[in-house]
């Protein structure tokens, strides 16, 4: 995609602080980081989201996570990591390729995590049924 921020990201035309790269994925600093070492991993194969990725695209990216996840635990030492993927913008998807962000977690770092809340009486079951019903 030629005007896409991390397909260019990707193709150098833009600058970014790469932190790793093989032949299915690319991974940089996120440039308003959570915390420092926060960092977004990408197909380079480009895919809105998680619903146009195929599986070895999504396969790679998951590998990539893993190993820069272990990298930052081993550089900056946090206490813990959150990863996320925002799905569209009912997600708050704001740069339409998929990426995969991981977020190194600190003690009393300001950062929380939402709010759940419990099922109604049945809705569970319901639910679980519909998803199983579309594998």
């Amino acid at each position: 995609m030629p005007q896409c921020l991390f397909c260019k990201i990707i193709r150098g035309e833009i600058p970014t602080n790469k932190v790793y790269e093989d032949e299915k994925t690319f991974a940089f600093l996120d440039i308003n980081p959570v915390n420092p070492g926060h960092t977004l991993v990408v197909p380079k194969k480009h895919a809105v989201d998680i619903f146009e990725m195929e599986e070895e695209e999504w396969n790679a990216v998951m590998n990539s996570v893993h190993k820069i996840s272990h990298a930052l635990e081993k550089s900056i030492g946090p206490t813990g990591i959150n990863l996320a993927m925002n799905n569209r913008s009912g997600a708050g998807q704001l740069v339409f390729h998929a990426h995969v962000h991981i977020m190194p977690r600190f003690p009393n770092d300001g950062h929380e995590l939402w709010k759940g809340k419990p099922y109604r009486k049945g809705e569970a079951a319901r639910v679980a049924e519909k998803i199983r019903t579309n594998l």
